[in-house]
């Protein structure tokens, strides 16, 4: 992945952002901790990278609309220097994930970020039956002007079937 500047990140961002071992860290105005990273995905086809983001502070996080600024600043400053793409999972910690899906989704629609990106969410079936949400939450990110949009696109919808016949 190419480096991002967090000079840049910090000109657009709500909050301060700093950068530690390739983490993007930044505190909100409520003293909760946050970092961004990115890590490889380990499918040869395409790359990709997953996208993480981390409440340190393991706390409820007001509605903070300050969050998502930062976050897309710095999600902008990674496709301004990788033209890859984003995947995205939620945390399943608390059986919270459909809420955290429900949040990321209204913060990419408020961030304005559809007309520059295709964001595509899927479900997929979790691997613990005896759980109350058995759902994992998905969600693929690529420019709109990636050259293969169409194909990436049909690829994340197989790759979600294939998990979803593949469980109970």
């Amino acid at each position: 992945m190419n480096r991002l500047d967090v000079n840049l990140i910090n000109l657009f961002s709500s909050y301060h952002v700093w950068e530690d071992s390739g983490r993007f860290y930044f505190e909100t105005d409520y003293e909760l901790k946050y970092f961004v990273d990115f890590s490889l995905d380990d499918n040869p086809q395409r790359v990709a990278y997953w996208f993480n983001l981390v409440n340190m502070s393991g706390a409820a996080s007001p509605k903070d609309m300050k969050i998502w600024q930062t976050v897309f600043c710095i999600i902008e400053e990674f496709f301004r220097n990788n033209p890859d793409i984003l995947l995205y999972i939620c945390s399943t910690a608390g059986e919270q994930q459909a809420q955290r899906a429900r949040l990321f989704s209204y913060w990419f629609n408020k961030a304005g970020q559809q007309e520059r990106y295709i964001f595509k969410t899927a479900e997929i079936k979790g691997d613990d039956p005896t759980k109350k949400n058995n759902k994992e939450y998905v969600a693929i990110i690529i420019p709109r002007n990636h050259p293969q949009a169409e194909e990436i696109l049909a690829f994340f919808d197989e790759e979600t079937a294939m998990f979803n016949s593949m469980k109970p």
